[in-house]
């Protein structure tokens, strides 16, 4: 699995983020995928935990993730684990209600990360 994918799958769940990607790209002249992620997808998915109400779509949603932590190139991993990962642990009541939903390989991964870089989970 490749970034294209990853980021295809999520305006499928989230289509209003077509247009901001669009605009991101006009914007900046290219697609900068930390930025895409962190600027663009995240907000979505905190604001689902925060409101905590479309549990189905959650799941949905971090069951894809666990298939990005088994089944991403190399880059993707990077990109995933240094922008998805940690903001969903830059609070820890999104984390808290992030953790109902996360499974064994991203949770691992979300685990190394934060070790490696210093935070504590």
């Amino acid at each position: 699995m490749i970034i294209d994918d990853f980021l295809k799958q999520m305006t499928i769940y989230f289509p209003t983020i077509k247009k901001d990607l669009d605009e991101h790209i006009q914007e900046f002249g290219e697609r900068l995928d930390t930025i895409v992620i962190e600027d663009i997808i995240m907000p979505e998915i905190i604001e689902l935990l925060e409101k905590d109400a479309d549990t189905k779509k959650l799941k949905v949603i971090f069951d894809y993730f666990e298939d990005v932590c088994i089944n991403s190139d190399d880059y993707l991993n990077n990109v995933f684990s240094i922008t998805a990962l940690e903001i969903l642990g830059n609070d820890k009541n999104i984390f808290e209600k992030a953790k109902k939903y996360i499974d064994v390989c991203c949770y691992r991964r979300y685990v190394c990360w934060m070790s490696r870089f210093g935070y504590s989970s």
